[in-house]
């Protein structure tokens, strides 16, 4: 037996059109979320979690950040960098720290060339 569909009033679908967001909305959000120091793939997480889907929109949201993008990848090996270089000035003697921050510098060298190409 085939279900009736429920008629939606003109309240439900006022509600429905003001939860969308127009695509200068879904800009101007992304490019806040990205001044408070998120990566493009935590933004999407963010979005999500509100009830807006990146992609019902035409820009990606790397797209959208243009130069501000930075490769999450590229983030947390300057950051693990930037520790072994902090501890590895502390303790001199570390030859296990010394090793691993050279071989982490050569990681993030490699990426650059990767990235840039």
């Amino acid at each position: 037996m085939p279900r009736k569909k429920k008629e939606e009033t003109e309240e439900e679908t006022e509600d429905k059109k003001e939860s969308k967001l127009s695509q200068e909305d879904f800009e101007k959000k992304v490019l806040e979320l990205s001044e408070t120091g998120l990566t493009a793939e935590k933004i999407g997480e963010k979005l999500r979690r509100e009830g807006v889907h990146s992609a019902e929109f035409s820009k990606k949201i790397s797209k959208i950040l243009g130069g501000k993008y930075v490769s999450p990848d590229l983030k947390n090996i300057e950051v693990k960098l930037t520790k072994l270089q902090e501890h590895f000035k502390k303790n001199k003697g570390d030859k296990r720290a010394m090793r691993d921050k050279e071989r982490v510098a050569a990681k993030l060298r490699r990426l650059k060339i990767y990235l840039s190409k």
